[in-house]
This record gives structure tokens, sequence and C-alpha cells, in this order.
């Protein structure tokens, strides 16, 4: 999980989730806080060395902005605008580190698209909402417990060990 598209992509996603759970008012300043910070982020002179640290970030953003759709009251505006101002920097960070800035690009429509479809299956099923952040959660914990895990025999393919 060392792909900067899947971690921008995967915390862009989570975004979305975080925003539909917020109220209608903090949708549209979280989206602008977010690309302002994402693109801000991916022109900053990130030094390489910071290559771990910024991905087990990214992937902290995931299951921080993922787990507020199981708050029991919701998410308030200024959280919902802060979380995506985090989102953004990190976001940003990891593919001026590791990717082409153009995969920024691609990942951004992805929190439009699951704000909107997030909305929609909130008001109907709200399950579904809390099903896809608890698999997010799940997926972004393992990729930041991974690098920190020895390896051991099985994990690589056998020409590597």
């Amino acid at each position: 999980m060392r792909s900067a598209f899947v971690a921008a992509l995967m915390l862009c996603a989570a975004t979305g989730l975080a925003l539909a759970v917020a109220p209608r008012s903090a949708r549209i300043p979280g989206l602008v806080a977010l690309a302002l910070a994402s693109t801000g982020a991916v022109f900053a002179p990130v030094p390489s060395g910071w290559t771990d640290a910024v991905f087990l970030g990214c992937w902290i953003g995931v299951a921080a902005n993922a787990a507020t759709v199981h708050l029991r009251r919701g998410l308030r505006a200024r959280w919902a605008v802060a979380l995506s101002l985090n989102a953004g920097a990190w976001a940003g960070a990891v593919v001026a580190l590791a990717g082409s800035r153009f995969e920024l690009l691609e990942a951004l429509p992805c929190t439009l698209a699951l704000l909107a479809t997030a909305s929609i299956a909130g008001r109907r099923l709200p399950i579904t909402l809390k099903v896809v952040s608890s698999w997010l959660i799940a997926v972004a914990l393992l990729a930041a417990i991974l690098p920190f895990v020895s390896v051991t025999p099985g994990y690589l393919p056998d020409h590597l060990e």
C-alpha cells in the first residue's frame, strides 16, 4: 500500500463520508478547504526523508475521517472544515512525495462522489455509511501497521526472501 494515489483516494473518500454527516453549511467550506490545502501541500517542498511519516499521517487521517460517521450526534461544522484541511494537507504531501501531481486531480473528485452518494444513502439506509466507513478504517489501520511489522516467511514473494 505504498501507492500515493491509493492513499490520497482513500483519504478523499473518507473526507466525503465525513462531510456527508456534517451540517450542510459545512460541506462547501469543507470541500474548498480540502482542495486548497491539498493543492498547497502538493507544491510545498516536503523532504523525501518524511515519506514513512507522511504515509502514516495519511492513513491516520483516513481512519479519523471515516470514524466521524460513527459519532452519535454527527460532526460539527468547525470540525468538518478542520478535518478537511488536515486531509488536504496529508493528501497533497503524500502525492508530492510518492506520486505525480496529476494523481491529486484524479483523487479529489472522489470526495464529491462519496459526499453525494453518502448523503442520499445516509437518509435512506444509514447502516451503509457505517459499513463503508468501517471498511475504510480497517484498511487504513492495516496499511498503517504493515510497514512496522517485521517480515515473516510467506509475506514476501519467494524470490525476495
